[in-house]
């Protein structure tokens, strides 16, 4: 079985020391980096499973590591910070993160978040023997796990994917925030409704017309989300 390979970037060489030791005590294999800079180097040349990426380093801070990252993969992100502002969490999920984890946090707490990130990017699902979603342009092929609008491909991380697939699977039913964040997240969440708002904001920058005024993903004010069925 491939051992899968984390990427730790942290300016604090006691972080990285016990988050290495805690993610290789469970098999993991570990990459590490001290700033942003040597951060987007060793990511440009390794092949990595989950990059674990603190906020506040000089130089190249992890907001842009992040976004730098965005840009070229779907690997997913677990951002740190010793800052658990709402305002903070939003920003990092903008950027692209999959999760967010303040510091300090226990060994336990920070394996259950990699385990939840990981099966997230890796899940098939039951979705992928239903047909497919097809209302209007948009069109998701569970199958292939693949997004068209008008034709043209979206272009989706894992985390954006399990989204609006679920939401899909569901169309025309008002799902709650708590049961989106547990079906997609996973059981270990269901409090973090700022994961739901930055990332049905995402979703609807790349499916809708205006996002806005939004066509396909409605927001039920109070409860959840419903996408709009065929």
């Amino acid at each position: 079985m491939k051992k899968l390979k984390v990427l730790v970037v942290d300016d604090e060489p006691q972080t990285r020391k016990y988050i290495t030791a805690n993610l290789r005590a469970r098999g993991y294999g570990v990459l590490q980096a001290g700033d942003g800079r040597a951060a987007l180097k060793t990511f440009d040349e390794n092949m990595v499973d989950l990059v674990i990426l603190d906020i506040m380093m000089p130089g190249i801070d992890g907001f842009e590591v992040c976004q730098a990252i965005r840009r070229q993969a779907d690997t997913p992100v677990i951002i740190l910070s010793a800052r658990g502002q709402e305002k903070d969490i939003v920003r990092a999920l903008n950027f692209g993160a999959d999760d967010y984890l303040t510091k300090p946090f226990g060994a336990e707490e920070l394996l259950a978040r990699v385990r939840a990130v990981l099966r997230r990017t890796t899940a098939k699902g039951a979705a992928t023997q239903r047909p497919p979603y097809d209302v209007d342009d948009l069109h998701i092929d569970f199958s292939l796990r693949q997004v068209t609008l008008a034709g043209q491909p979206v272009k989706l991380t894992p985390t954006e994917y399990g989204l609006l697939a679920h939401l899909a699977v569901n169309a025309g039913r008002v799902l709650t925030h708590r049961a989106l964040l547990q079906a997609v997240w996973g059981p270990e969440y269901g409090d973090e409704t700022e994961y739901l708002w930055a990332y049905i904001r995402r979703l609807r920058r790349k499916i809708e017309q205006d996002p806005s005024n939004p066509r396909y993903i409605l927001t039920q004010p109070g409860v959840g989300y419903t996408l709009i069925a065929a």
